[in-house]
């Protein structure tokens, strides 16, 4: 798979305005895909949002390997983040996003009150990448749809705040992402999970690594999935990929084959999984918060 590039202009603008609007905001929602904790975070973030208070959402946790998903909340809280791990479709978890808001910004909330200023709303920022699900948030935050959603990257387009309730007003930015993906490896977890657009890749070099990665990590999961005897389970990738167009009755049409065994993956019909290994702490990084 080649290097990955994608960067389109809309992209280069919303970071601009993130920029400008951080200073309108008292916290910011950074979601990330929990089955690619790592991987589905913008790099340019921390360089952005600074020293602003922040909750990074762990969303699509249902389909992520569910003993990791709290490690990945632990390695978080160890870096001094807040983590919460959502199902955003299902409405999951959202209780927990604004009730660890509110104790973030009880200090400031606190002094506003001591200066005599009015109760207002909590102002929050939604940010990520695109496909990690920041339009679902918004709607179940409001309990109906007033953010645009898609089961594809890029579907909101320009920022737009949003009354969410009588607590939390939210600014809704496209998602971003980075010019290019230093470390191919990201670009194919963030390919595989549904990040980018399939029509900027072929398909059946995602579904080859989608088979690799799992051989790897959950070779159970996939054996299941696919009737797969132990033999099996030692052929490379592409002959797996042949066998499995058979198994399916496919004939020789390998491209619908590789099309089924990338939804299979990404809608957890092979199990739940989490991609992104948990880097090693120094022990100064441990219990900072």
């Amino acid at each position: 798979m080649t290097t990955i590039q994608w960067f389109p202009g809309h992209m280069a603008k919303a970071r601009r305005q993130v920029t400008e609007k951080l200073t309108l905001v008292d916290v910011v929602f950074e979601l990330v895909d929990a089955r690619i904790p790592l991987s589905s975070r913008n790099p340019i973030l921390d360089e952005l949002i600074g020293e602003k208070p922040r909750i990074v959402i762990l969303n699509k946790s249902d389909l992520a390997d569910a003993i990791l998903v709290q490690k990945w909340v632990a390695y978080f809280n160890n870096q001094g983040i807040s983590a919460v791990p959502i199902v955003a479709q299902e409405g999951i978890g959202m209780k927990k996003v604004m009730s660890e808001a509110k104790r973030l910004l009880k200090p400031k909330f606190d002094r506003m009150a001591a200066q005599g200023r009015k109760p207002r709303p909590i102002r929050a920022m939604s940010i990520g990448i695109p496909n990690v699900g920041k339009s679902t948030l918004i709607n179940r935050f409001i309990k109906k749809n007033v953010a645009q959603t898609g089961n594809r990257p890029g579907v909101t387009k320009a920022q737009q705040w949003l009354k969410l309730n009588k607590e939390l007003d939210l600014l809704d930015t496209p998602g971003i992402l980075w010019p290019k993906f230093e470390d191919p490896e990201v670009g194919k977890k963030l390919a595989l999970t549904g990040a980018i657009k399939d029509t900027i890749l072929q398909l059946d070099d995602i579904a080859l690594y989608g088979l690799e990665i799992m051989k790897e990590k959950y070779p159970v999961n996939l054996a299941a999935r696919y009737g797969l005897n132990e033999a099996e389970m030692k052929l490379k990738s592409p002959d797996l990929l042949m066998l499995i167009t058979e198994r399916r009755g496919f004939i020789d049409d390998y491209s619908r084959a590789a099309e089924m065994i990338i939804y299979e993956i990404r809608s957890g019909k092979v199990g739940r999984y989490t991609l992104d290994d948990i880097p090693e702490q120094s022990p100064s990084e441990t219990g900072k918060r």
